[in-house]
């Protein structure tokens, strides 16, 4: 799914509009006093440096640089330093292709840690997984202060292991597809351990990410292991669906699996050295001990087949949807939600001109038999253009429906709150066509990106402020309705929370998005 990697990294891109102490240190009483910029971690000492009313502690390792031979290992415990290690830039972003390869590394299992400048201690703590197809991007990209400051929380961006590097298979590995979920479970133990030196609460924990970072929240959720971790969920954008059908989300892509069982994984793996350009090649083709030894940047040419995690797996024993049509999962309070006009971002990629167009590309998409019906439930003639048509199905295919879905399952057995970011005319990229709200569009709301903020207008920056005093609510007390919001109502089946700026109120979300339609279709 190489292509669809390229589009979800410049989706990202374009959102960024401009981007047991045993060798501890004891630093100067004064200076490490609680909450100040001097912390001790149970590594050792780190300085962090204030900056627009927050503290900020970048690039602080939660595990060993997975390097050498432990590429394709479990993370291990990072090492203890003597003194006080800087703490005011961030790590390297994981190995990857695009803008951030130039500053991507395989030693790059670092978090950064925005907590208040002052005030009480024992605040909600957030971690973001970030998005990018489990391909691309960086825990550095998302500014949380807006969040610190508004929410009075403490926010937490992970760095985890990407593409080849963190979803790698073979049959000698037995924790094959889920290195870079094990990373996110260290972060979570680093924070477990941690975080109260920070001002952050332990036993108030609120795991959140957008799309692949949704997508991960959904298989921590599965795992046994991340139990205890965290004590509420939000998963943006990225439900656990097991798959795409191609021909959805750019022109020539093809059926891709949002997770994979291990078996499979592994068979992919034992001839992948087969895809390495020349120069390298591993003489044997199913030579681990050969791939441990490319370079990183030859690895990268094997992120297409390996950027889905794996199930059936020591971390993840179950797919997550079975689990959780079992009830076999971390019961903790879930947000579960999309953006109203998901594939707008990917359906701009597409020449759809006309009518006949439209029409071929969904009998590529579904098949000939089931685009008739398609056609018709989604008639041009309803749209602006065949491209909005377009963007209007992969939207209630493979976002919505699958949003709605999941949290009907969920529902059965915790809280669930449902939303629908529906901002008409978010900030975003010139595609040629009216993007609305687009996929990782609700992210502007909670986070600084580059520029991002100053382009909000009046009513979507008090709608970013509604927003997150809902989000940090919820990590507060796993119930998101504070004082003066409108109410938002535990999902029910159908309904959800629409946010819009200056109209916030209960959706008919199933209804919106033609979701019972869509289950005649399956």
């Amino acid at each position: 799914m190489a292509t669809k990697e390229a589009i979800q990294g410049a989706a990202a891109a374009a959102l960024i509009f401009g981007a047991g102490l045993s060798a501890a240190p004891s630093p100067a009483a004064a200076d490490a006093a609680p909450y100040g910029l001097t912390v001790i971690t149970d590594r050792g000492g780190i300085r962090g440096v204030a900056e627009e009313g927050v503290r900020r502690f970048r690039g602080i390792p939660y595990a060993k640089p997975p390097v050498g031979g432990l590429r394709w290992r479990l993370p291990q415990e990072p090492a203890a330093w003597q003194g006080v290690r800087q703490a005011k830039a961030p790590g390297p972003s994981c190995p990857q292709t695009g803008e951030l390869a130039g500053h991507s590394s395989e030693d790059c299992l670092y978090l950064n840690v925005t907590a208040p400048a002052a005030g009480p201690g024992k605040l909600p703590v957030v971690v973001w997984l970030h998005g990018g197809g489990f391909s691309s991007g960086s825990g550095a990209d998302y500014d949380p202060a807006r969040m610190v400051k508004g929410g009075r929380v403490v926010v937490v961006t992970v760095n985890s292991r990407l593409g080849v590097f963190g979803f790698f298979g073979h049959p000698d590995l037995p924790d094959s597809g889920t290195y870079g979920l094990a990373d996110q479970q260290a972060a979570l133990r680093w924070v477990r351990g941690n975080i109260t030196a920070f001002g952050g609460d332990p036993s108030r924990v609120l795991l959140a990410g957008e799309s692949s970072g949704g997508i991960s929240v959904c298989g921590q959720l599965a795992s046994p292991a991340a139990a205890g971790l965290f004590q509420r969920a939000a998963i943006q954008s990225g439900s656990c669906k097991p798959d795409w059908t191609g021909e959805l989300s750019a022109p020539g892509d093809g059926a891709s699996q949002l997770w994979i069982d291990r078996q499979t994984l592994q068979r992919r793996g034992r001839t992948a050295a087969k895809l390495l350009p020349k120069p390298p090649k591993c003489a044997d083709a199913e030579s681990l001990a050969c791939l441990r030894g490319v370079s990183a940047k030859s690895l990268l040419a094997l992120n297409g087949p390996f950027h889905s995690p794996a199930f059936h797996t020591p971390l993840v024993p179950q797919a997550p949807w079975t689990s959780f049509a079992k009830g076999r999962f971390t019961k903790v309070p879930v947000i579960e939600g999309a953006t109203r006009d998901e594939h707008t971002l990917f359906a701009a990629l597409f020449d759809l001109k006309d009518e006949a167009a439209y029409r071929a590309q969904l009998a590529k998409a579904f098949g000939a038999a089931k685009a008739v019906r398609i056609a018709a439930e989604y008639p041009v003639s309803r749209y602006r253009s065949p491209a909005l048509a377009f963007a209007a199905v992969g939207t209630d295919f493979t976002a919505a429906c699958p949003a709605a879905h999941e949290a009907r399952l969920l529902a059965e057995h915790v809280p669930v709150y449902a939303y629908e970011f529906a901002d008409p005319n978010p900030p975003g990229p010139d595609l040629g066509m009216p993007l609305a709200a687009y996929h990782g569009s609700e992210l502007l709301s909670l986070f600084d990106m580059g520029q991002s903020y100053r382009e909000l207008k009046p009513a979507q920056r008090t709608l970013a402020a509604q927003m997150i005093r809902y989000w940090t609510d919820f990590a507060a007390t796993g119930d998101p309705n504070a004082r003066g919001l409108p109410k938002w109502e535990k999902f029910d089946g159908d309904s959800a929370l629409s946010l819009a700026p200056g109209a916030i109120s209960p959706t008919d979300y199933t209804k919106n998005h033609n979701c019972r339609f869509w289950a005649t279709l399956e």
